[in-house]
């Protein structure tokens, strides 16, 4: 993982200048203030530089923005806002156990979540020149400082302060590996949401996205920052070693399942593992061959008809029977990916899951035959791994998808990427789809419903 040294040049710099006090290690707290050895009431580093508005005339000290993602257009839900009060440091590169409970880096002296408008507002934030403020959501996090921030008012951020990076200059982003699919080009979908150019590159380059080939595109076009040809899917699912260099591993849809050739047992045993480790991975169509002959407990996971009708158009259901499942169908509204509340417009789709079993996974999207026009079963679902440890202890996950990308993009080996990309707005099931693709990278936490 690399790191940007422009953000954590300047983070570090705003902590040389704005101490006022030594930052103190983790623990439970003497008041939220410390690790139990101050003083209850003893302040410590930017929490001295918090102010008590009611003396002030009142108001509040906050700070206000939108966080998007990389395209600086599209809002995010459940991104982590936070005043940090001691250098973050770096972030741990490849598939790791990084869980909703797990403390922040940097001793937050407040911190909050964005709504499903992708809205946050940071409250009681230290007065100071050079404000350090951190942003993330699993290894994406952008650092930046707030140059001014005045008391017992709001200082609104803009959208270039807010979004995600772009690129490696721009903070962190998570290592990821696309496998390209004939049937469906999900490595297009990564341009749309604002991922420079240079940050896609064979296994061997230094981009964020590695891209292999799995009938689909096999090359970069010509007149792309990198270039070379892209190393078979097989040497990324065949080898446990490699999939963890990666924190999301997503495969793209072939036109039909991988052969037992390409795809053997130790394939299966491997991204069983990955998963199980923390990594992340998303699967697309017919890569549902992991989950319907993997290791145990995959198999128990959904029930599958692969003798089932593609779908030209159709129309999924939102579940809203779970936390994460109402704030979806909140936020797809919220960015037009909705008209209806709940209903997402399917182009493209397939109808190959019939069921989600509700104690071991979660269904996102399905189809109810009152609005599908006919068919049943569903589109997305997702669920923790290892599905045979307690939710407390589980690191990993794993999405699969029916849908398509189908915005008019292609993936072939005749064609370098991106040249089968569409470069149109975001369609609905993209929306979707992104939603999901940065929910993936979030912490793991317990299922709500």
């Amino acid at each position: 993982m690399r790191v940007s040294h422009v953000a954590s040049s300047a983070i570090a710099i705003a902590f040389s200048l704005l101490a006022c006090g030594a930052p103190v290690p983790k623990g439970d707290g003497d008041g939220g203030h410390g690790d139990g050895q101050g003083p209850p009431d003893a302040c410590v580093g930017l929490q001295c530089m918090q102010v008590d508005c009611s003396t002030m005339g009142g108001g509040t000290t906050t700070l206000s923005g939108v966080v998007y993602a990389p395209n600086k257009t599209l809002p995010l839900y459940n991104v982590t806002v936070y005043v940090p009060n001691s250098d973050p440091g770096p972030l741990t590169a490849g598939a790791t156990c990084d869980r909703c409970d797990n403390a922040l880096p940097g001793n937050p002296v407040v911190q909050t979540t964005t709504d499903e408008m992708g809205h946050f507002v940071l409250e009681n934030v230290p007065v100071v020149p050079n404000l350090p403020l951190v942003i993330q959501v699993g290894k994406w996090r952008r650092q930046i400082t707030v140059a001014t921030v005045a008391a017992c008012v709001d200082t609104p951020l803009d959208a270039t302060q807010t979004s995600l990076p772009s690129k490696a200059s721009e903070g962190d982003m998570p290592q990821m590996a696309i496998t390209t699919g004939g049937a469906d080009a999900l490595e297009c979908l990564l341009p749309k949401l604002g991922i420079d150019p240079s940050e896609f590159s064979t296994d061997s380059g230094t981009g964020h996205v590695h891209l292999y080939n799995g009938n689909g595109a096999s090359k970069f076009a010509s007149g792309q920052p990198n270039t070379g040809t892209f190393s078979d899917a097989k040497t990324l699912w065949n080898n446990l070693d490699q999939l963890k260099k990666y924190d999301l591993v997503i495969f793209s849809c072939e036109g039909s399942q991988p052969s037992d050739t390409r795809a053997p047992a130790s394939s299966q045993q491997a991204v069983f593992d990955y998963a199980n480790l923390g990594g992340r991975v998303f699967m697309s169509h017919w890569h549902n061959k992991w989950l319907e002959v993997g290791p145990q407990e995959w198999p128990t996971v959904a029930t599958f008809d692969n003798n089932s009708n593609n779908l030209d158009t159709t129309t999924g259901t939102i579940d809203e029977g779970f936390d994460r499942g109402r704030s979806f169908a909140t936020w797809m509204l919220n960015v037009g990916g909705s008209t209806t509340r709940d209903l997402i417009d399917i182009k493209d789709g397939r109808n190959t899951c019939q069921a989600v079993d509700g104690q071991k996974a979660q269904r996102w999207v399905y189809l109810d035959s009152s609005t599908s026009g006919g068919p049943v079963g569903v589109q997305n679902l997702q669920f923790t791994a290892p599905l045979s440890a307690p939710e407390s202890d589980r690191c990993g996950k794993v999405v699969f998808s029916d849908m398509h990308v189908s915005s008019g993009s292609s993936s072939s080996s005749g064609t370098g990427f991106p040249g089968g990309c569409a470069t149109s707005g975001l369609t609905p099931q993209e929306k979707a789809l992104a939603f999901m693709f940065f929910d993936i990278a979030s912490c793991v936490g317990p299922i709500v419903n």
